[in-house]
């Protein structure tokens, strides 16, 4: 007599807790928090809430914090992080990255934060209408840099006494439908006042759904009072993901940000801000106004104001342009003047995951590769190699306060990179052709190469997309050589100028002194200016 056995699947736990998901920068598990409401149904469709944690904190400490739930009396963070208070469930999702530690939330650790909602996504049962976003401080800045590059993922954002990174400002405009809530102290130390009194300013005049609670007397925890009694739940409950609306506008100067609702950029200029408002002034009738923009394609299947069936009528920058129809339609501008057709970009044309700049090769999965070539001496292989792990030496002991950096990249000799690293990973390779194999064997392919004698006095550092990825080259003095505090000073010295760079820089003694630097032309190419300043420096062969 057989006895059946009946298989009972494995559950988590409701409430608050630690998942994990694995990243393919570093190879690493990490973390974030999640709360889980009690009796989740995966058959129900749950609103998620992503919350981003400030400066110093972590994803157990801002999981507390958007339900509200501070220290106790005379609780250090540190003792506060190994517990979970219980609090007053709700019916939401809500995921806390730790996305690194402190370090801002663009390059790795916003990349984090998109795979921590691709892998809530994945596990439980979203409502994809009902996203949002909010985070405190640095968080808080986060929320608006994420929030604004990715617009048609939430349904609105909450930022509490926000320090956004350099740029968001120009985004502004892709807020306008995105609800949008701000928070701050009048005598906030931290992230002056002004930051959200001039945001709130902004939005308005742009016509967004923008609101904004100051406290009076409060310095920079006015988190304390934005998530009082779970209130932004409260508040995001009002709101539902407006996947069509009338009226799109959107900037971006990457093409990693190049999709906003309906709008899609098909050709941009790397580093040149694009712009577009595109509406509709009635049943399938666009006004579009642009700047900067090559090429852009509208996906209206599903637009309320759309019938594929009927004339579509389009006007571009005051001129009417004519449509082929379809519920996907494209335009091009060609000397000037605009005309319904799909762009095509080119192989070796600036494109999606081959666009620069020098920071992009830092912000996925990445390896550092020092030069064996040449017959080095023992001590003057032990400086190549120092120099790529002083490099790649992201998790560094700051302070008390900043903690360390989690991220790990791999340190590889040229002679052990595996075909698998080059087909998985962007490199990031230090030497010349004559110190390091690989910048060798892709030396035909290299529009500018330092000489070997001027390694000693310049430094060469510039991006370039190779087999699917890129792959960055510093040659001679390293790219932090006389770097300065600035953007986000408490990164490390190898990480700090990082930010600040564009495609290419040729430097002498110190990134302080520029022979010149700037992008690539669009077919990866320097421009002609470039080649001349390069070239009477007599440090580099150009190509």
């Amino acid at each position: 007599m057989a006895t059946a056995l009946t298989a009972t699947a494995q559950r988590l736990k409701s409430g608050p807790q630690v998942l994990t998901f694995f990243s393919d920068v570093d190879d690493t598990e990490q973390p974030y928090g999640l709360y889980l409401p009690k009796n989740y149904d995966e058959k129900k469709k749950y609103p998620l809430v992503i919350m981003l944690h400030g400066a110093g904190s972590n994803h157990r400490l801002s999981l507390r914090r958007v339900f509200g739930k501070s220290n106790a009396n005379g609780e250090t963070d540190v003792e506060a992080t190994r517990y979970f208070p219980e609090w007053k469930d709700v019916e939401y999702i809500v995921a806390s990255p730790y996305a690194r530690g402190t370090m801002g939330y663009q390059g790795v650790a916003e990349k984090d934060v998109m795979d921590v909602l691709a892998d809530v996504k994945s596990r439980f049962s979203i409502d994809e209408d009902r996203i949002y976003l909010t985070g405190l401080s640095m968080g808080g800045g986060g929320t608006l840099w994420i929030g604004l590059t990715h617009p048609d993922i939430w349904a609105a954002l909450f930022p509490v006494c926000p320090a956004p990174p350099k740029g968001t400002d120009e985004l502004a405009p892709n807020a306008l439908n995105l609800p949008v809530f701000f928070h701050h102290g009048d005598q906030d130390g931290a992230v002056p006042v002004a930051v959200s009194r001039d945001w709130t300013k902004k939005l308005k005049e742009l016509g967004v759904n923008v609101s904004y609670t100051e406290y009076p007397g409060v310095n920079h925890n006015s988190w304390e009072n934005a998530y009082k009694d779970e209130a932004v739940f409260d508040w995001f409950s009002k709101f539902k993901r407006n996947k069509f609306p009338d009226r799109v506008m959107f900037n971006s100067r990457n093409y990693k940000y190049s999709k906003a609702y309906w709008v899609t950029f098909d050709h941009i200029t790397p580093g040149t801000l694009a712009t577009i408002d595109a509406k509709f002034t009635g049943p399938n009738q666009l006004d579009i106004t642009t700047t900067n923009l090559g090429a852009f394609t509208l996906q209206l299947n599903g637009h309320p104001k759309f019938t594929a069936s009927q004339p579509l009528q389009v006007t571009i920058n005051g001129k009417k342009v004519k449509t082929t129809g379809g519920e996907t339609v494209s335009f091009t501008e060609q000397q000037g003047k605009w005309a319904a057709g799909k762009f095509e970009l080119q192989p070796v044309m600036k494109k999606p995951g081959a666009e620069g700049p020098i920071a992009a090769g830092f912000s996925q999965r990445h390896i550092y590769v020092y030069g064996t070539a040449g017959n080095p001496s023992e001590a003057e292989l032990k400086l190549r190699m120092d120099i790529a792990t002083q490099a790649a030496s992201w998790s560094i002991y700051r302070n008390a306060f900043l903690g360390r950096i989690m991220v790990f990249p791999r340190i590889v000799a040229d002679r052990d990179v595996r075909p698998s690293d080059i087909e998985s990973a962007d490199l990031v390779l230090f030497g010349t052709k004559e110190t390091n194999s690989l910048i060798n064997q892709y030396s035909d392919k290299l529009p500018i190469q330092l000489n070997a004698s001027a390694a000693n006095d310049y430094g060469l550092f510039y991006i370039l997309p190779m087999n699917k990825h890129y792959i960055v080259i510093n040659s001679g003095l390293s790219w932090w050589a006389g770097a300065q505090p600035g953007g986000l000073p408490f990164l490390p010295p190898s990480l700090l100028a990082l930010n600040q760079f564009k495609d290419f820089i040729l430097f002498k003694n110190s990134i302080a002194t520029v022979i010149t630097d700037g992008y690539f032309n669009e077919n990866w190419t320097l421009p002609a200016e470039a080649v001349k300043a390069a070239t009477a420096s007599g440090a580099v062969t150009v190509k």
